[in-house]
């Protein structure tokens, strides 16, 4: 009876004993977003429920900066309005449909906590049911607690001054951007090596800093609206070398300026707008 030896670098069967070798995910050069997955995964703060967030770039270039968020499935074109179909080409959300029977649609069409759209359609009042159940089943298992937006006050220079806004108004590239998090805890959204977000944030006493300023609150605009007039605080960057200012936009730490490293989610710049956005004016400049 003959006895199987096994080799060094080989199964008990003969065959090799190699391993796949891992290959890290990179971001082509033509492509339209540097997020290492088409979509960034999240969920609605309103009511729980599953969001895909795409960059939206409406002109076809990224000046915007506008982020949609999308029900992560499709659903059939012909159950959907015309005005409400999106679809998602090469990792950017569009909004329109692009001929085929099915299409993508806004979350905002289909969150429970806002108001339903104009003449829905049955299969969305049904969607529509389904998601109210499943908030209500992530309400009563304690795994989700709505936190509905406060009713946004009367515009009022002195009533909304806060020694450091939570979201203060930043202005590079010559344009003003409303930040999602105080100026010092920007975080960069660039991957690491052990493929986890950076915790390092955009701003560095390495590099230089804006300074807080006082600015008109409404800039010449051919809007009919009344917008509010005065000064208002803004962390102003556009002193700074264009790269700097490249970095602020595209919420990189210095270590992922030039590192070509992908990131892991979105750069959370909001285009501000004077009239959505007054209760975060604020009349004077703000410490560092």
């Amino acid at each position: 009876m003959c006895s199987a030896t096994t080799s060094p670098g080989h199964r008990w069967d003969g065959t090799p004993a190699r391993s796949p070798r891992l290959r890290s995910l990179r971001v082509a050069h033509d492509s339209p977003t540097r997020l290492v997955r088409s979509a960034q995964p999240g969920r609605c703060r309103d009511c729980g429920n599953r969001i895909d967030y795409f960059p939206h770039t409406p002109a076809g270039h990224d000046t915007t900066g506008r982020v949609a968020s999308l029900h992560p499935h499709e659903l059939p074109a012909s159950a959907v309005p015309a005005h409400l179909r999106w679809h998602v080409s090469s990792g950017t959300a569009h909004p329109a449909h692009d001929g085929t029977p099915w299409c993508r649609i806004p979350h905002t069409a289909l969150c429970p906590a806002r108001h339903a759209p104009a003449a829905p359609t049955p299969q969305i009042t049904a969607l529509r049911r389904h998601l109210a159940l499943h908030t209500r089943r992530l309400i009563n298992n304690g795994t989700f607690t709505a936190h509905p937006a406060p009713p946004a006050p009367a515009w009022k220079p002195a009533a909304a001054e806060q020694c450091r806004p939570a979201r203060p108004v930043v202005q590079l590239l010559c344009v003003r951007y409303l930040a999602m998090h105080s100026v010092d805890a920007i975080r960069c959204v660039s991957q690491t090596r052990q493929r986890r977000r950076c915790t390092r944030t955009v701003l560095d006493t390495n590099t230089p800093a804006g300074v807080w300023t006082l600015l008109p609150a409404a800039p010449p605009s051919g809007r009919q609206c009344a917008l509010p007039t005065g000064l208002m605080a803004v962390y102003d960057l556009t002193h700074l070398p264009y790269s700097e200012q490249l970095r602020w936009r595209h919420q990189h730490c210095p270590d992922h300026t030039a590192s070509g490293a992908a990131d892991l989610a979105l750069a959370e710049w909001e285009p501000f707008d004077p009239l959505l956005h007054h209760q975060h004016i604020h009349t004077r400049p703000h410490r560092a």
